[in-house]
């Protein structure tokens, strides 16, 4: 019987990450044989906090939601990671950022010590002790990496930019809406920034489109920003000055409850292609998936009109369904989108699962 079960877990998994809908998708997706987490939790590695000035177990809670880039013939995973301090309180812990390398994509070495943090900077305001949620990350044609990121003061979460050369040193750029129109933004919460790619010379690089770089961002739904160096951002708005959805939640679908923007969405022959986060509330939903549950989808955007809907998916193209993909923090489950890469002539996607470790799915280029 548990074997029957097992090989029935196993086949549903793969199915899940074989439907291909649409023949403009990334993908099919597949998880490695015998898939595990490759970035997990541990308590061995040590930090210096600097707004307490103790010593702190800074991945020993969580670690998850990656952003993911290529350099120098590796492939570099920035992580969210959390200290345990007693209670599993989704948002009371303490985000800083850190910092895996990999010569295949599947196996990381990890840095000791974080990489972004919340320190005795410019951005305390925004940042302690709350901290670095959540990364995405871009790199230009010359070479400048652009994190965008959460930053969580525990009053409002802010979307926010930083710049480095190294992915080592960087220099933080603050709230991307602070300025923009007397701070109309500022106060209104704002995540999960998606600056869009395009493949070049077999690397992802930010594009521009009509002279513009383009952000798809937000929960619970997914606005659009543009900006003309990556580091000033304006919403897009209509004719009555309001900023204008480009994807909504659907009942009756997977992603009924929420949709938030995933990785860098990647900029194609057939338009944009944005994947998304998708959470499901059951009541108005898809009634087998639970409520709260986070799944993956894809949706397709016009590439001269990046606000312009052409086609979406009507079912995830990955949701949870390993025992690690459904414990830890966030035991509804999630398979939580966040880095991509195109690396050795296949896509690597990484995501964060029950807001507690990293997975990693693959797919051949077509």
């Amino acid at each position: 019987m548990k074997k029957l079960l097992s090989f029935t877990i196993a086949f549903i998994s793969f199915f899940a990450l074989q439907a291909q809908q649409k023949p403009w998708m990334l993908g099919p997706f597949q998880r490695p044989e015998a898939a595990k987490p490759i970035i997990a939790p541990q308590a061995s590695t040590q930090f210096e906090d600097p707004m307490t000035g103790r010593t702190v177990a800074w991945e020993s809670m969580a670690t998850f939601n990656p952003a993911a880039i290529t350099r120098n013939g590796e492939v570099y995973v920035l992580y969210r990671a959390e200290e345990k301090l007693g209670e599993k309180e989704i948002g009371g812990h303490t985000s800083r950022i850190g910092l895996a390398t990999s010569t295949d994509g599947f196996s990381f070495t990890r840095e000791k010590e974080p990489i972004f943090y919340p320190k005795e900077d410019g951005q305390k305001e925004f940042e302690w002790t709350g901290g670095t949620e959540d990364p995405r990350i871009v790199e230009t044609e010359e070479g400048l990496y652009v994190l965008t990121y959460t930053q969580w003061n525990r009053d409002v979460p802010r979307l926010a930019v930083a710049t480095s050369r190294d992915l080592r040193n960087w220099e933080k750029h603050g709230p991307i809406f602070k300025d923009w129109k007397d701070g109309k933004y500022h106060t209104t919460e704002s995540k999960s920034g998606a600056i869009v790619t395009e493949l070049k010379e077999g690397k992802l690089v930010a594009a521009k489109i009509d002279g513009k770089y383009w952000m798809y961002y937000g929960v619970p739904h997914i606005w659009l920003a543009t900006s003309e160096d990556l580091v000033h951002w304006q919403p897009v708005e209509n004719h009555e000055g309001n900023r204008v959805p480009v994807l909504s939640p659907r009942p009756g679908y997977f992603d009924s409850w929420l949709v938030e923007a995933g990785p860098p969405p990647v900029l194609t022959k057939d338009g944009i292609v944005v994947l998304y986060n998708a959470g499901n509330s059951q009541q108005v939903g898809v009634k087998n998936l639970g409520n709260r549950v986070y799944t993956g989808g894809q949706a397709l955007f016009s590439a001269t009109e990046p606000w312009k809907l052409l086609d979406r998916v009507e079912a995830p193209f990955i949701q949870p369904t390993l025992d690690f993909e459904k414990s830890g923090q966030y035991p509804e489950g999630t398979t939580f989108l966040e880095g991509l890469v195109y690396f050795e002539g296949k896509w690597l996607l990484y995501y964060g699962t029950a807001d507690s470790m990293v997975g990693v799915v693959s797919a051949e280029d077509k």
